[in-house]
């Protein structure tokens, strides 16, 4: 099916074939009715000039020539001063906005002391493989045109076996990640001694992207890494540089255990940039419903369609990723324009297929993007013009990341967020000065949490021995932990005044950067034979069960069969009307309480927990229209995995008080638990989906009412720890939410749909909230990372 059905309401087909420049599309979404009447809020932040600087004296004059030859003619302000305060030997991380030029920052001095040939080396940091692969084009493109030449090598997990052995000798310049360093770099440090003795620099790229549990390992990572570069002899400068954070200077200390200087004033010439704010038009008052964000998000591209402008286009999953990208070449078939210059972009694809779409967008072949969080980090893909945001992303960081994809050059740009109809988005469309006035959030993170500190203490000791009375990152508690694992723990042995390791275990393989280790299953082409892509385990029940449709490219694959314990799926081209979403059950289990108090009506508790999520059933969606048009089972495996929860169990004689005894409230109860989860991204910084719920209005383990949030990470992230903490605040807040919500039954801005909660949901609800939350207003949402363990990481493989 090419198109919407006949008599749907459609703006697309009333937009001109002809592509419209951009002025033009900012005065129809501002002027015309059907649009201006869903923008909440429009902000306008004006251009700004360029301001520039001379290259300094102490530039090599070969890289000075090659770089003025190949785009960069004079340095930006910014870029001089992180050279000069790199040139002197100072540690610096810069924060200034996207696309201002914070690579060159480091690539200049980190190319002078190459084009020297003294024995220099280099050791880049990025947090995923795209930005690798990036950064090692931009330094090539470079060094080919440099007199002297450089090697710059990518060491990660594709790095060829019979490729290691040569970058490791020869490599002047080593990109790689902080997983690779951690588990292939730093434990085989023997193999690396041409790089640690001639280690000069040290660059941290997307500083911002090291918090909570993650950034406290990745901490201790570069806590070992100075261990062993001093071993070497070596004393490298950290160049670093962040998205705008609220705390860049301490967290970069912080991080790399080095003083930092601060380079914030930004040189580089800004464009025009626009910030539309747009709600969705409401299409059922009684049940506060409004027009989904992906149809709008259709209708809206048909401003943009045509090339004149490039847009990109963030959603919230990969499936609707795909779904998004075939209505987008829909549209483009129907006004006769190629398909091919629309392309989505997000994890599984595998890593040719994303270069090609990269270079697709630099080089403006490809116009239109549909990505998840994929494309939120640096990852070049040139000067886009527009950016969609299909609901709020979580938090403000990413919400700037995201907008600021459009405009990463001097032109004018447009970000429009669209909000759902969930609560969180909807609290945002009530309160826009949440996402445009609103502080940075800050980067928080706890380098000496005892579990982590201890964790990398072991692999320091396995990398080289620790002489008695020396600390590990300043930690005054190294020598107790040091004498621990030596009399009882037993992998020490202490003679001579120095602790050595004697077990046979290699302990990095251990230690996880993230909690969450990745096993993938294969999706395979059944008619050419080739794999298309990788999908992780824990989607696969959801996403490859046999009969589900998969999309790749804004195509449709029917998975025919899937081999579990091959780890591969099957897949079929079909050209079907429809999409599949799958539905699971949700098992939790307490393993242990650590904590408990009482509240109003109930008892709080957080502790340990175990999930087994079950697939039960798919759903066919039929596409444009939502109808749902057939169902299947799903016959796999459960997955399971032990990590932390909050929970509220009621006492049984307020439930019965409240109606909890009638199994006709359920729905009532599900829709409290559905209100928080939505609501707590205000409150930790998180994303909905890191988040799962489980409510039961009579739990067999309990006898009672009881209600689980439970951190979705695979032993926690300290989610669990936070939520505990601010739970009478997130009652209030869901109280508020559900007063201030002019539903008449309950929808999906507060207690989720009618159709799950009931006619009687949301008044049952109220009762249930008013009884629990009996304290004044809810506090303002707070900065978010408040705990160093509040947000999770980028996976290992940095398949978003």
């Amino acid at each position: 099916m090419a198109s919407p059905p006949q008599g749907q309401i459609d703006c697309v087909t009333t937009i001109p074939k002809a592509s419209l420049p951009l002025a033009e599309v900012i005065e129809r979404l501002r002027s015309e009715p059907r649009y201006a009447q869903n923008i909440v809020t429009w902000r306008t932040q004006e251009a700004a000039p360029a301001q520039f600087a001379p290259y300094p004296d102490w530039v090599h004059p070969d890289l000075k020539k090659t770089l003025q030859e190949y785009r960069f003619g004079q340095l930006y302000t910014h870029q001089r001063r992180v050279a000069d305060l790199a040139h002197e030997g100072k540690n610096v991380c810069v924060v200034t906005p996207t696309a201002s030029g914070k690579t060159l920052c480091y690539n200049l001095p980190v190319l002078d002391a190459i084009c020297r040939k003294e024995g220099g080396r280099a050791l880049y940091l990025f947090p995923t493989k795209a930005l690798s692969q990036d950064q090692v084009a931009e330094l090539n493109g470079v060094i080919a045109k440099l007199p002297q030449g450089a090697r710059c090598y990518t060491y990660d997990g594709d790095t060829p076996s019979s490729t290691r052995a040569v970058l490791r000798q020869t490599g002047e310049i080593i990109v790689t990640n902080p997983y690779m360093l951690h588990g292939g770099i730093l434990p085989n440090h023997v193999k690396w001694t041409d790089l640690f003795q001639g280690l000069r620099y040290v660059v941290v790229d997307e500083l911002h992207a090291y918090r909570g549990v993650f950034g406290s390992h990745v901490a201790n990572v570069f806590r070992r890494l100075r261990r062993i570069a001093r071993h070497y002899g070596a004393d490298p400068v950290f160049l670093s540089s962040s998205a705008t954070i609220a705390n860049p200077q301490e967290h970069a200390r912080k991080l790399l255990g080095v003083p930092v200087e601060l380079v914030t004033e930004s040189g580089a010439p800004q464009g025009k940039r626009h910030f539309c704010l747009y709600n969705p038009p409401v299409v059922n008052r009684d049940l506060g419903l409004r027009a989904n964000t992906l149809e709008e998000a259709r209708r809206l591209s048909g401003l943009f369609a045509g090339g004149a402008v490039q847009a990109i286009y963030f959603v919230r999953s990969r499936q609707m990723v795909e779904v998004l990208t075939k209505y987008l070449k829909d549209r483009n078939r129907d006004r006769g324009l190629p398909d091919q210059t629309v392309c989505a972009y997000r994890g599984g694809y595998l890593p040719r297929l994303r270069r090609t779409i990269e270079r697709g967008l630099r080089d403006g072949e490809i116009h239109e993007v549909v990505s998840t969080n994929a494309l939120e980090l640096g990852v070049d893909i040139g000067s886009l013009d527009v950016a969609v945001l299909t609901g709020y992303p979580g938090t403000l960081a990413s919400t700037v990341q995201q907008a600021g994809r459009a405009g990463r050059r001097a032109g004018t740009s447009l970000a429009v967020m669209l909000c759902r109809s969930t609560a969180l988005d909807q609290y945002v469309a009530a309160h826009p000065e949440y996402v445009l006035d609103r502080p940075q959030e800050a980067a928080v993170i706890d380098p000496d949490n005892l579990i982590v500190f201890v964790n990398h203490l072991k692999c320091a000791a396995f990398e080289l021995p620790f002489d008695e009375g020396t600390d590990f990152g300043g930690n005054p508690v190294t020598g107790e932990v040091l004498d621990y694992l030596a009399r009882e723990a037993r992998i020490l042995h202490k003679a001579g005044g120095r602790y050595h390791w004697m077990a046979e275990a290699y302990p990095a393989e251990d230690v996880s950067l993230t909690s969450a280790d990745v096993d993938y299953f294969v999706v395979i082409d059944e008619d050419k034979n080739i794999v298309m892509a990788e999908v992780s385990r824990a989607d696969a029940m959801t996403q490859i069960h046999e009969g589900a449709i998969y999309g790749f490219q804004g195509e449709q694959f029917l998975i025919s069969r899937i081999e579990y314990d091959d780890r591969r799926a099957y897949a079929k081209r079909i050209n079907p009307d429809y999409f599949t979403e799958a539905e699971v059950d949700v098992d939790v289990r307490v393993v242990h309480a650590d904590e408990d108090r009482a509240g109003p009506g109930f008892r709080l508790h957080r502790g340990e927990v175990g999930v087994k999520t079950l697939a039960t059933v798919f759903k066919k969606i039929k596409f444009y229209t939502r109808e749902n048009v057939g169902a299947g089972e799903i016959d796999l495996p459960p997955e399971e995995m032990e990590t932390t929860a909050a929970w509220m169990l009621m006492d049984g004689a307020v439930a019965i008080e409240l109606g909890l005894n009638d199994p006709r409230n359920a729905g009532a109860w599900s829709g409290i638990g559905y209100l928080l989860q939505h609501l707590l991204p205000l409150y930790l910084g998180c994303g909905v989906g890191d988040v799962r719920r489980k409510t039961e209005i009579r739990s067999a383990e309990f006898g009672c009412p009881s209600l689980f949030l439970v951190d979705n990470t695979p032993g926690g992230v300290g989610l669990a720890e936070r939520i505990f903490e601010i739970w009478p605040t997130l009652l209030r807040a869901a109280r508020e939410r559900l007063e201030a919500c002019a539903c008449a039954y309950g929808c999906p801005a507060c207690i989720g749909p009618n159709a799950r909660t009931g006619v009687l949901g949301k008044d049952v609800a109220r009762r249930i909230l008013a009884r629990c939350a009996n304290a004044p207003q809810a506090a303002p949402p707070v900065d978010p990372d408040l705990s160093a363990d509040s947000s999770a990481a980028p996976s290992p493989s940095s398949l978003s």
